[in-house]
C-alpha cells in the first residue's frame, strides 16, 4: 500500500510543481471563488483552514476573505510533544503567525487564542496531495489531519481544495482514513458524499 501512496504523491508533486505561477494564482483565484459560494460555507461560523506551502492552492487568500466576512478562522499548529495539531483563532495573519515546521505559516501561540472547543468548527478545509472522486484523500504522510477530525465528535463539512489534476482515479485507504465530502477545483466542485 505504501508504494503505491508514495508513488502518488511523488507524481502528483512533480505535476503541480509544473504549473507556473501565473497559472496557479489563476486557479486558486477560481477555486477560492467557488469556496466562498459553498452554502455549506456561507452557513457557517467557525472555519478551519490552513496554510499553502509549496505549489500548494494558494489558501490564504481564502482565509483572509474568511476574516474579511466576519467569520472565525481556526489554524492549526503542530505540537510536537503530542504530535497532533492544536487549533487557534486567528485574527490578523500578519502578527498572528510565523513560519513553523517546513516553512508552513502557523499560529504564534503567544498572540491567538486556542481553540479547545473542536466541535465549534462548523466547516474544514483540509489540504491534501491528491484526492478521488468519491472523497478519498492522499496527505503528506504524517496523519495529522486524520487524528485531528477523529477527536471531533460533531464533524464539520470536509472540504479539499485542488488543482484538477490533483484528481487521480484511486487511492489506497486505512480504516483510520477520513474522506472529504467536497472537493473545490478551478473547474468544477466535486460532490463526493454521494458517491459513497
Amino acid at each position: 500500500m505504501l508504494p503505491m501512496k508514495q508513488t502518488i504523491r511523488k507524481n502528483i508533486l512533480m505535476l503541480r510543481e509544473q504549473l507556473s505561477p501565473d497559472t496557479r494564482a489563476a486557479y486558486s483565484a477560481a477555486i477560492c471563488g467557488r469556496l466562498l459560494q459553498l452554502p455549506e460555507y456561507r452557513q457557517s461560523d467557525t472555519v478551519l483552514g490552513y496554510m499553502n506551502f509549496g505549489a500548494e492552492f494558494a489558501s490564504e487568500l481564502w482565509a483572509m476573505q474568511v476574516l474579511a466576512e466576519g467569520k472565525r478562522l481556526v489554524l492549526p499548529k503542530v505540537n510536537h510533544h503530542t504530535n497532533r495539531l492544536d487549533l487557534y483563532l486567528v485574527e490578523d495573519m500578519e502578527s498572528q503567525l510565523a513560519a513553523g515546521l517546513w516553512g508552513i505559516r502557523e499560529p504564534i501561540t503567544e498572540y491567538c487564542e486556542r481553540l479547545d472547543k473542536l466541535n465549534e468548527v462548523e466547516f474544514a478545509l483540509l489540504p491534501g496531495v491528491a484526492f478521488t472522486r468519491n472523497g478519498a484523500r492522499l496527505g503528506y504522510g504524517k496523519g495529522f489531519y486524520d487524528r485531528l477530525l477523529a477527536q471531533m465528535t460533531q464533524r464539520p463539512a470536509l472540504v479539499a481544495a485542488a488543482f484538477a489534476l490533483q484528481i487521480v482515479e484511486q487511492i489506497p485507504q486505512e480504516a483510520t482514513d477520513i474522506k472529504v465530502e467536497w472537493i473545490i477545483t478551478e473547474q468544477e466542485t466535486i460532490t463526493c458524499s454521494a458517491l459513497r
